[in-house]
């Protein structure tokens, strides 16, 4: 009779402490930053790429802040940042291709140097009164070789984390880290032009690029390996945009590009129409601010919902909210809406980036998410025209029709091809999806 009880306390002791076990093992599984940050080998890449990629939110307002103070015009500066920012749009999706085949190594070191070297020299001819033209020339091979180290540190979390719910995580941590850039280095970039020289932004940039890249391309082990001659390679090897989701989400974050762009033009229309110029940076860091919020926010969920569907939602949200700023007519009402279009954009962003891992062979990931960031780039470029030409032409505020013209167009073809995004099915060959003919069974 003992011994039959304490054969049952046995078995209840054993049962709790495996429920206790599997109790804590669910806690340590789910997916947060304290695990995301980690993951062995995580700050070898994550620092130097960190400080590697912050020059790229500097480069575009040290242009204009450069080019304004030697010609006294805000049209010649404006342009010569277009071409730059059309330049990188245009040229990312190639360098990226180029890591996939070479690895990210032997593009970055010729780039970086590259880029320092094309900065320097539109820095040289800004301050000699150089023509228009001269910028201009100079200024294609400063945006073409952009570093595209934000893509590269998301291919390498694809390697460390493969088949890991850690992987949300990670895209959020790297949209948080993108905002972060793009709210830190303009006002670095401003303050330098502003209070020591007008060159100061442009060099430091060149300088800050040429140095974070060559520490990042140092960090040789957490880089993707690249394939052999094999067919499994070749297949690795095709172009990403060969791959129908890839497509649909480019015209995506196209649409996500117009509302950085369409917000950036609209909202110093806005407050230099009020009298209340100052009221500009406020305004975009609500509008910042709702992003990173939203972006920590989501990496922290456990999602049980697919990324397919939450895009299709997240969006809807964005555009929606995007489709009300044209109607603001006060700061407040403006304030609020820009922070509600900044929490939605993050979610989209994010989802976006995760839906590659599932779309995207590892081979060719490097250039997914660069024909990505091209897109916002190439979509941010076009709104700041269009908006432009709203604001000069029609009534202040007009150009807040950019975002949402922009958001609902890629919200009907997302909706109308959201069945290209299905992941690629686990083991199955793939032929026609990465544009090869011999059938190779995916890992």
């Amino acid at each position: 009779m003992a011994s039959t009880v304490t054969s049952k306390k046995s078995k209840n002791s054993t049962t709790s402490k495996e429920s206790t076990t599997s109790k804590n093992s669910t806690a340590s599984a789910r997916p947060g930053y304290g695990r995301l940050l980690r993951t062995r080998g995580a700050w070898t890449f994550l620092l130097p790429g960190f400080a590697a990629r912050q020059p790229f939110a500097m480069l575009t307002i040290s242009i204009v802040l450069l080019v304004q103070h030697t010609t006294g015009s805000y049209g010649a500066a404006g342009a010569a940042a277009a071409v730059t920012g059309v330049s990188m749009a245009l040229f990312a999706p190639y360098s990226g291709r180029l890591a996939d085949r070479h690895g990210q190594r032997a593009v970055l070191v010729p780039g970086v140097l590259l880029h320092a070297l094309s900065g320097l020299t539109l820095t040289a001819l800004a301050l000699t009164d150089a023509p228009l033209w001269a910028l201009f020339a100079a200024a294609v091979p400063t945006g073409a070789s952009v570093p595209q180290v934000g893509p590269m540190v998301r291919a390498r979390w694809g390697v460390k984390l493969k088949d890991s719910p850690l992987m949300t995580t990670a895209a959020a941590f790297e949209s948080v880290t993108d905002e972060l850039t793009f709210v830190v280095g303009p006002l670095l970039a401003t303050a330098l032009c502003t209070a020591v020289d007008p060159a100061a932004g442009l060099v430091t940039e060149a300088s800050l690029t040429l140095i974070g890249g060559l520490l990042f391309a140092a960090q040789k082990s957490t880089q993707p390996s690249v394939g052999g001659g094999s067919g499994h390679a070749r297949v690795e090897h095709a172009s990403a945009l060969r791959i129908p989701g890839v497509r649909v989400l480019i015209v995506t974050f196209l649409g996500i590009g117009s509302v950085f762009g369409g917000m950036q033009v609209s909202l110093a229309a806005f407050t230099e129409s009020i009298g209340e110029p100052g009221l500009n940076g406020v305004l975009y860091g609500v509008f910042a601010a709702g992003n990173m919020l939203s972006g920590v926010v989501c990496g922290a969920i456990a999602w049980k919902v697919a990324p397919q569907r939450r895009l299709v939602v997240g969006y809807a949200a964005l555009a929606l909210t995007a489709s009300g700023l044209w109607a603001a007519h006060s700061v407040p009402v403006l304030a609020g809406l820009g922070l509600l279009v900044g929490v939605c954009i993050a979610p989209a962003l994010i989802t976006g980036y995760t839906l590659v891992e599932g779309l995207v062979p590892a081979g060719a990931r490097t250039e997914a998410f660069t024909w990505l960031t091209g897109a916002v780039a190439l979509g941010q470029a076009a709104a700041v025209t269009v908006a432009g030409q709203l604001e000069d032409r029609f009534w202040d505020g007009s150009g807040f029709l950019v975002p949402m013209g922009g958001t609902v167009l890629a919200l009907t073809t997302l909706l109308a091809l959201r069945s290209r995004l299905a992941g690629r099915a686990q083991g199955r060959t793939v032929a026609r999806g990465v544009g090869h003919r011999v059938p190779v069974a995916v890992d």
